[in-house]
């Protein structure tokens, strides 16, 4: 295929090659962009094209090839976009600092309930909590595997009545709590 005849059935696919980068892109200046960057690749490698096979779909391959390129690149990037107007808080992400204040008035406060609850439902309770198994714990308090399932299931409620009682029920959807 001659230079000129490749230019001609470029010309007749621009419009959609345009709406692909539009689709693909979501953005005018992306998809103008997008554009470009296909007809420059697709110009600068017409030699590796067959005639007879199918122009659109290799202009379409290389315009998705290059578009998965660049959303790929974007997003190894990992950069803060910012709105302010002189970017002063670009990438200022990397120096966050994080303390655990939150979650150590929290576990005061988990802890202080636990307390409150009454020795028949808090020690099975704090035994599966340490990690002992429902037969375990039965064979150690000397209780039916029964009332030790229901005596953890009254102190989870307990607890999950406390938490709503001092909080809200909103408290269980912020902190991701579940008892």
């Amino acid at each position: 295929m001659s230079t000129n005849e490749f230019k001609k059935s470029f010309e007749t696919l621009t419009p959609s090659l345009n709406s692909f980068a539009y689709n693909l892109t979501k953005n005018r200046e992306e998809a103008e962009d997008l554009y470009q960057e296909t007809a420059f690749r697709a110009y600068t490698n017409r030699e590796k094209f067959r005639p007879g096979t199918n122009l659109k779909a290799w202009l379409f391959t290389i315009m998705k090839n290059i578009f998965i390129n660049n959303y790929r690149r974007k997003s190894k990037m990992n950069t803060i976009m910012d709105s302010t107007d002189n970017n002063f808080y670009i990438n200022s992400g990397k120096n966050k600092v994080s303390n655990g204040g939150e979650s150590n008035i929290l576990m005061k406060e988990l802890n202080q309930m636990i307390e409150e609850l009454d020795g028949d439902i808090k020690n099975p309770f704090m035994m599966h909590f340490t990690g002992y198994k429902y037969q375990e714990i039965a064979d150690k308090l000397a209780l039916p595997l029964g009332t030790v399932k229901s005596r953890i299931f009254f102190a989870r409620k307990a607890l999950k009545e406390s938490i709503i009682k001092s909080y809200g029920s909103y408290a269980f959807l912020k902190n991701g709590l579940a008892v």
